[in-house]
């Protein structure tokens, strides 16, 4: 008889299927909640993605978990301390998907410095005829504070180095063998900034951090640029700061409550959006479900797990 796996939340269709193969898989969208009740005791395995959310009591409702594999870097949505109370691991899809990450990041502050979305709609909606597009901003040489130097932050900051930009980092802890100057707080490396680069993890430590002072600290030429995640923005803030000219502008792959993005984000020749897609090729993602299946395997063939969370 097949091991039964509970696919908690939408997974690629390939990833989906490989797992159907070779498990009982049971999609919780699909079960009624008197068949998610008479399968629950027999569950040992949960996979999910990065934008979903495991609570405590969502794994009390499974008395058999021993796993749960998410599709994504970000596990934040997974509440690990009550995982870890049970006794269940938790593992991640870390490495593979930083350089898509890092390439998006680049692309967007382009994109936001230089106004290419806004020079598209210029062109089409036939202001070229009329005149120039107003000038913009230059990347080359400025300055880039990177909030976050985990894989990503240091694979944007290896990028951005060939755009001869000085790069300052803050997070955590100092890293001494990295070659870059660490800032002690965000205040002060918004201060040093001229784009401030977000690669930070989700979670309590992190939520909000980007406030109002943080944005007044990176000033009226300054730029944000996000592709960690949505909660480590205060958008409130962020919005009253691109409404008065606090800041210059900002490019967001991430947002607090996704799908859903603020109307006051939207349609705005200073900011640029993407709907969460920094590590959306096909070759990552499939990547990334080839590291959820092997997780999973070895879990069930009692060998160490692959990519467990630190």
């Amino acid at each position: 008889m097949k091991q039964k796996v509970l696919m908690q939340a939408a997974l690629p269709d390939a990833l989906a299927a490989a797992l159907g193969e070779r498990y009982s898989l049971h999609a919780l969208s699909a079960l009624t909640p008197t068949e998610f009740a008479a399968l629950a005791a027999e569950i040992t395995v949960v996979v999910t993605n990065g934008e979903a959310v495991v609570t405590r009591e969502f794994i009390a409702l499974l008395p058999a978990l021993k796993l749960i594999a998410v599709f994504g870097v970000g596990y934040d949505g997974v509440d690990v301390a009550a995982a870890r109370d049970r006794g269940v691991q938790v593992t991640h899809t870390p490495g593979v998907l930083t350089d898509d990450v890092a390439d998006l990041a680049i692309g967007l502050m382009l994109a936001t410095s230089r106004r290419i979305v806004a020079a598209q709609r210029f062109i089409e909606q036939g202001g070229w005829r009329q005149g120039g597009f107003p000038w913009t901003r230059k990347v080359s040489g400025a300055r880039l504070g990177i909030f976050g130097m985990g894989r990503i932050g240091q694979a944007i900051a290896r990028r951005a180095q060939a755009f001869d930009m000085t790069i300052r980092y803050t997070s955590r802890h100092p890293q001494p063998a990295l070659p870059y100057p660490f800032a002690p707080d965000l205040r002060e490396l918004a201060q040093q900034s001229d784009f401030l680069m977000l690669c930070a993890p989700g979670g309590d430590a992190t939520r909000g951090v980007v406030n109002a002072a943080v944005l007044a600290a990176l000033g009226p030429q300054g730029m944000l640029i996000n592709v960690g995640r949505g909660s480590v923005v205060d958008e409130a803030a962020l919005m009253a700061a691109l409404d008065s000219g606090t800041i210059a502008g900002a490019g967001l792959d991430v947002f607090t409550d996704e799908p859903n993005v603020p109307a006051a984000l939207q349609q705005r020749d200073n900011v640029v959006i993407t709907p969460h897609m920094a590590s959306a090729t096909w070759e990552t993602r499939r990547e990334m479900s080839r590291l959820v299946l092997e997780n999973v395997n070895a879990w069930f063939a009692g060998d160490p797990l692959i990519t467990p969370v630190p």
